[in-house]
């Protein structure tokens, strides 16, 4: 079991086409996360926020910008980066409450810092767009692309190390909800795609079992950015962009707990927690249960 964790929440909404995700890192911690976390044997640090403005301490972007809060974004992952590498250097797991998708852009990268990682992507999205193909603007539906080197160069070059991670090295799971444009770039990227068809026909076991060895193959282990959206809205109301027909609530348990059994993990996202849109912090709830199982629960 891992037994050192660093929390770090990371507000940030600006990559997203709702407000709201700022709460998320709020929201998972008042859930319990750091107590049950304790509670596992573990050492748990919660180093707070970055520093992430609101949106309306900036200027709105113009109705044609191509990439919305280029910028701040940019400025917020940066920071990220940083911190997580940080973190890294000590030894300690990172544990980074979001906020938006496009948070893992900095999360990942502050891992993935002079070694070779992979990355395991629950999503009902591809969050694979450029400035060329997305219908958006919205950062949060482009992270993955610039991680292996598809956007604008402000966010792909962010620390030097253009991709941060290499196609083969990602596992793509859960993803039901992809616009024209990326679905045609990730069909030659070489990243490795599991669909909600994928997880119909074959079973959750078969497909995450194969994700992770994907994701762990020549690297250092492999950080799960793990969007709440992946699940069905049934079982988790508070995210931005539901999609139906997700995963289920056992289904995501048994991911975590393969996940865990690998003894590959090597950094945590638990983003796009909306609790605006929330039923009595349920999604939050969900985000705690999930990250205990990655770190480690076991039923018995």
């Amino acid at each position: 079991m891992i037994r050192d964790i660093a929390i770090i929440g990371a507000p940030l909404d600006l990559g997203a086409g709702r407000r709201g995700v700022d709460m998320g890192p709020s929201a998972i911690r008042y859930a319990g996360l750091r107590e049950r976390i304790v509670a596992l044997g573990c050492q748990v640090r919660d180093l707070g926020n970055i520093a992430v403005p609101l949106a309306e301490q900036i200027d709105p972007p113009a109705p044609d910008e191509p990439l919305r809060y280029l910028q701040p974004i940019t400025s917020a992952v940066r920071d990220l980066a940083q911190r997580v590498h940080d973190i890294v250097a000590t030894g300690a797991l990172p544990l980074v409450l979001g906020g938006d998708h496009s948070l893992s852009i900095g999360s990942v990268a502050g891992v993935a810092h002079n070694r070779r990682i992979g990355v395991l992507w629950l999503d009902a999205h591809g969050d694979y767009n450029t400035p060329e193909t997305t219908p958006s603007g919205n950062i949060h539906g482009m992270g993955l692309a610039v991680l292996t080197g598809h956007g604008h160069p402000t966010l792909t070059g962010l620390t030097g190390q253009t991709p941060v991670i290499r196609p083969g090295d990602v596992a793509l799971v859960g993803v039901r909800n992809l616009d024209d444009g990326e679905r045609e770039l990730l069909r030659t990227s070489g990243v490795h795609v599991f669909t909600m068809h994928d997880i119909d026909r074959r079973g959750m076991a078969s497909v995450i079992e194969e994700a992770i060895l994907h994701v762990s193959a020549g690297t250092s282990g492999f950080h799960l950015s793990f969007d709440l959206d992946v699940l069905d809205p049934h079982e988790a109301p508070g995210v931005g962009t539901p999609a139906l027909g997700g995963i289920t609530y056992r289904e995501a348990h048994l991911a975590m707990e393969l996940v865990a059994a690998s003894g590959r993990l090597i950094g945590l996202d638990l983003v796009e927690v909306n609790p605006i849109l929330d039923a009595r912090n349920t999604t939050a709830l969900l985000a705690v249960e999930f990250a205990l199982s990655a770190l480690g629960k076991a039923i018995y």
